[in-house]
């Protein structure tokens, strides 16, 4: 019998969850066990958003997106998700920098960065103190008009190589520039330096897999290749979805879609205030990103000592966020997978990221697309002969992913890796104000900053969606 995604669905749950991410996971999952009735729909064939990976000919598993992110991880998973998977979180010891201005290791924290700033590049500790105490009592209602670019001059000035040092990793990280707010990143950057940078041990398939069975234990209905197409508003509320063609009840519903999809497209413009169109309208999305996966032949190991964990690899003579998303690339960051990220499986993997612009590749003929990205694969194999010279004989399998490719497999708008920019976590928090029972759960602001910030903010979602339906 063929497949049907909506097979015994029910006519009514309290609460719909849209899209299948990290945040629309955790969001799920504490609401279920908080006792109210989830449905989850994600419109792809499997869970994850874009903490996910794929499988290709010759056995090969690769992770989509970087694999670190900080120590927190390991709390929040063990409080909303389980103690095997937090368990299951290790530290990347050896962050590496390669570029026109320094080449150094690193654990990534901010004992070894302070040994860093004073020893080599020859900053006075207290001045090192002060940044790193003036990042850490960052929060979220700080001056927005004080950029990272002006932290940066106020604590290290004319010092472009500690820039580079300091921002590189954390525009990765959140796709943040010199021109944000100085807040998103500076707590972004705290969070990291706290213990340094955690991957997930077994790979995120092994993540996704023990998190859909947490699902299934805290009674969520999962629904996979099921695309929620509206929301319901009456009154001011939200009242039911329609997902495949078939309408649902709901009290409440949680979008983990991208955030300006959610306003105008899953809801409409007519059922928001002349005011938060406006401010809506207002919100940047962030930008996208180019990867290259690369597997290697059965056997064919890379020797950790001569790449670590993450290695940020540039030739550009600065740092300058526009070469960090030009296709004109100078600058990657090198993510290696060794037998230990997949206890029992005997491959190397490395994966080159880089950010992107969208319309760098939306507006390319077919012909030129494709010309591009066999460019986007030539080229990351030239640049990581530099570190693993016999690269090519290793190869058995490689493949380069481009801001289209994450547009048709996640739906978020421009292909974003990072949602919105930082505008867009007011508009987020104020969608329930608009619309009862309607929340928000994406990427947007410091929120976006990776895997923690998904779990955590589908965290803080959940809390507000379970005391929204307590007084309805």
């Amino acid at each position: 019998m063929p497949f049907d995604p909506l097979e015994n669905l029910r006519d009514h749950y309290d609460v719909v969850v849209i899209g299948g991410g990290l945040g629309g996971m955790t969001a799920a999952n504490a609401l279920a066990r908080a006792g109210r009735s989830v449905l989850l729909a994600e419109q792809h064939f499997k869970l994850g958003g874009l903490a996910t990976w794929f499988r290709r000919r010759g056995g090969h598993v690769f992770d989509v997106a970087l694999h670190g992110f900080p120590v927190g991880m390991i709390k929040s998973c063990r409080r909303y998700w389980s103690r095997e998977i937090a368990d299951s979180i290790v530290q990347l010891k050896d962050i590496r920098f390669d570029n026109p201005m320094f080449s150094l290791s690193t654990t990534f924290d901010r004992q070894d960065f302070t040994r860093l700033l004073i020893e080599r590049f020859q900053v006075p500790a207290a001045s090192v103190d002060a940044f790193f105490d003036a990042a850490r009592n960052m929060n979220f209602y700080d001056d927005q008009s004080f950029t990272a670019g002006q932290l940066f001059e106020k604590f290290f000035p004319g010092r472009a190589d500690i820039v580079r040092l300091l921002m590189e990793p954390i525009t990765y990280a959140n796709g943040s520039t010199l021109e944000d707010p100085a807040l998103t990143y500076g707590i972004v950057f705290s969070n990291f330096m706290s213990k340094g940078v955690y991957t997930f041990q077994g790979g995120t398939d092994q993540l996704i897999k023990l998190m859909g069975r947490e699902l299934q234990k805290s009674g969520v209905d999962v629904r996979t290749r099921c695309s929620v197409e509206k929301v319901h508003v009456d009154r001011g509320r939200v009242r039911a979805v329609t997902l495949g063609g078939k309408q649902v009840e709901t009290k409440a519903a949680v979008s983990n879609a991208n955030l300006l999809g959610t306003i105008f497209h899953l809801v409409g413009r007519e059922y928001w205030d002349c005011q938060f169109v406006e401010q809506a309208e207002a919100v940047r999305l962030n930008n996208s990103s180019t990867q290259v996966y690369m597997g290697l032949k059965p056997g064919m190991l890379i020797d950790e000592s001569q790449c670590g964990d993450l290695l940020f690899s540039s030739t550009a003579p600065e740092f300058r966020t526009g070469l960090l998303l030009s296709r004109n690339i100078t600058s990657r960051t090198f993510s290696f997978y060794y037998p230990k990220t997949r206890p029992g499986f005997d491959r190397c993997a490395v994966v080159a990221s880089t950010n992107a612009n969208y319309d760098d590749w939306n507006k390319l003929p077919k012909r030129e697309y494709e010309a591009a990205k066999q460019h986007l694969i030539e080229d990351t194999l030239n640049s990581l002969e530099r570190y693993v010279p016999d690269i090519r004989e290793r190869l058995d399998f490689v493949e380069a992913a481009t801001p289209l490719t994450f547009e048709r497999y996640t739906k978020h708008l421009g292909g974003s890796s990072f949602g919105t920019k930082f505008e867009g976590l007011a508009v987020s928090r104020a969608m329930p104000e608009q619309i009862g029972g309607l929340y928000h759960a994406g990427s947007v602001g410091i929120i976006m900053s990776g895997w923690l910030g998904a779990v955590n903010y589908g965290v803080i979602v959940a809390n507000d969606v379970d005391a929204y339906l307590m007084k309805s």
